[in-house]
């Protein structure tokens, strides 16, 4: 009760608050006895209090890893402020200034001192903390230690080496955004000695979710800019290319808002008078990669734009979390096109490690489903995180204008039955697709083969298409009755819940899946002149995702060569591409518009980009 009592006097003395949140209390007690602890707590959930107020209860210096610049300073500018004493020891500092922080450290005169991991992992400087008394170690951002993490770092991964080197000094992992092999692999990887796990819920009930299909961006976030009539708010809209955010911010001036880039390829001083303004209100909106914002603690960010679609749910959860810190109501809008999709996977397709790329597909496919999602993304979110939400939320735009709903009981069962009848009959799992091909009856040789075809429920689902029962399957992943496996190949696992609806105890709606098949139903009216030529409307869904990522390294090496698009390829050329999905030099020659001076040209990155649609 004592320490209790001591970190609420440092709350209020230190902080100026008079009470903790949820769990930040038993935390601090945890750490300042000495245990090790991981803390899983969203953004705006108080986890710096967690180690800060510990270390001025306890004997020495707290040293905290932090993974960026901008954070530490921030960190420390703002404990500077509540008058506790703290520096941070990284590659700003020049020669004196780093001399003096280290006297300081030595002469006991910090409470926290904030360090890169580079910094942390140097032998001299390890040394030199052995030799000086230290209070607790900080791992923050900690998701950056697991691979299965949606930002891992080598370097990080070697921060478990000192848990043996200072085996008497108290360890605490924090991170905002982590599912459960992340919080796994960071446990193991950091050697903490039992540890307590505190895990608060990832609601953020304030923010509403909101995505939109990508047509015309710009006029789209111009229309919702004026909607919540945000001149005068603050706000953050990421981008995923440093060119799309110098656009998008000259796109912002022209319509009269204050705004200004943000991005790693800007020099230091520009970054830093971009984040100074940001912080101090003084600029309203930055338009900014993903390089912009962690650890940032402005607490009236009012709306998070993603222009483009994030490569993973963390970083995505992580970065609408900036919004609404304050706990008053915000808003995160996604726009989100089929282009952005086949990108990604573009860049996915370049990763050497093949552990790493099925890790970053998995990733890119769970946030496409929140994106395509029919029932309440907060429950899309908050089952992705292992916490189960089954209720709608009320404050997202599927709940605000939900689809056309039906009794999904009996088209739950059948999934759920199917995935338990694999498991049984083959001792192990599935991943959607061979579920989907088993409940539609499909003839293939991996089914005949495995025997699948004489299980009960094989065949008992032709009354929906691959397409439907994919978004049935979804649906109930999103409400918690099926999960995914990252750890072993994304495949298809029961939940405890799945047993009430296997035995009938629950009703359970879903919503309409939509029917792909029925698109372009009047696409055949087209004149006889063109009739044999292949066109667009004649893509499926998949063709037409390639035929966007064909658009856009078209339209890169255009701007890279200043020439118009279509004396690259025409749009005719992409389209027999998407369609027909040429490997070889000599099936791009088969192409309409693809000559040998082309082919020599372009042809190496097309085929490339091609290649990789294939292979996934």
């Amino acid at each position: 009760m004592t320490s209790r009592l001591s970190a609420l006097s440092i709350l209020k003395s230190q902080f100026g608050f008079d009470e903790f949140r949820a769990q930040q209390a038993e935390i601090i007690e945890d750490i300042a006895g000495g245990q090790d602890c991981f803390v899983l707590m969203p953004t705006g959930g108080g986890k710096s209090l967690c180690y800060q107020i510990p270390a001025l209860m306890r004997e020495g210096t707290a040293i905290v890893v932090s993974p960026l610049i901008a954070l530490m300073q921030d960190q420390v500018s703002a404990l500077k402020s509540n008058g506790v004493k703290a520096a941070y020891y990284n590659s700003t500092l020049d020669y004196d200034a780093a001399d003096q922080v280290l006297m300081q450290l030595h002469t006991g005169q910090l409470d926290l001192l904030y360090v890169a991991p580079e910094r942390l992992l140097n032998e001299g400087f390890r040394q030199q903390l052995s030799s000086i008394p230290i209070s607790l170690f900080a791992i923050d951002e900690a998701h950056c230690i697991s691979q299965w993490g949606h930002d891992f770092r080598p370097e990080y991964a070697q921060i478990g080496q000192l848990r043996q080197d200072f085996s008497k000094v108290p360890f605490i992992a924090l991170t905002a955004t982590a599912d459960h092999a992340t919080r796994q692999d960071i446990l193991n990887r950091l050697q903490l000695k039992q540890p307590t796990v505190h895990v608060s819920s990832f609601d953020r009930p304030n923010i509403r979710y909101s995505v939109l299909e990508k047509k015309q961006p710009a006029k789209q976030l111009i229309a919702f800019l004026e909607a919540r009539d945000a001149k005068h708010e603050s706000g953050i809209v990421y981008c995923l290319s440093r060119k799309k955010v110098e656009e998008v911010a000259a796109i912002l001036v022209e319509a009269g808002y204050s705004a200004k880039a943000y991005h790693a390829g800007l020099p230091g001083h520009v970054r830093q008078t971009v984040h100074q303004e940001f912080i101090r209100d003084e600029l309203n909106i930055v338009v900014a990669t993903v390089a912009f914002g962690m650890g940032i603690d402005k607490p009236n960010v009012r709306f998070v734009v993603h222009y483009d679609l994030p490569k993973n749910i963390e970083g995505y959860y992580q970065e609408t979390g900036r919004a609404g810190r304050d706990g008053l109501n915000s808003e995160a809008l996604l726009l989100y096109g089929t282009q952005d999709i086949m990108t990604a996977k573009f860049f996915i397709e370049k990763v050497t490690d093949e552990e790493q790329k099925r890790i970053e597909n998995f990733k890119l496919s769970s946030m496409v489903e929140f994106a395509e999602a029919l029932n309440c993304r907060r429950s899309v979110l908050l089952n992705y995180f292992g916490e189960p939400h089954h209720k709608s939320c009320g404050n997202c735009d599927v709940c605000l204008n939900p689809p056309t709903l039906f009794d999904g009981k009996v088209a739950a069962q059948k999934v759920l039955s199917c995935v338990f009848r694999l498991e049984q009959a083959s001792d192990q799992s599935y991943g959607i697709r061979h579920v989907v091909d088993v409940i539609r009856g499909m003839d293939n040789e991996r089914i005949r083969q495995s025997g699948h075809d004489q299980i009960s429920t094989y065949g008992v689902g032709k009354e929906y298409s691959a397409d439907e029962w994919n978004s049935i399957v979804r649906q109930l992943i999103h409400l918690g009755y099926l999960y995914q496996d990252i750890q072993q190949f994304s495949v298809l696992k029961l939940t405890p819940k799945a047993g009430e609806m296997l035995r009938g105890e629950v009703e359970v709606n879903l919503a309409k899946p939509r029917n792909k098949a029925m698109r372009g139903s009047s696409k055949r009216t087209r004149s006889t002149a063109h009739a044999n030529k292949a066109q667009k409307e004649d893509l499926t869904d998949a063709q037409l995702e390639t035929f966007e990522a064909l658009r856009v390294l078209r339209r890169d090496i255009a701007d890279s060569e200043d020439k118009p698009a279509y004396q690259v390829f025409g749009d005719v050329a992409l389209v027999e591409m998407a369609m027909h999905l040429p490997k070889t030099d000599g099936d791009l020659l088969k192409i309409s518009g693809v000559g040998e001076a082309k082919l020599a040209k372009y042809g190496f990155e097309f085929l490339d980009l091609l290649r990789s649609v294939e292979a996934s």
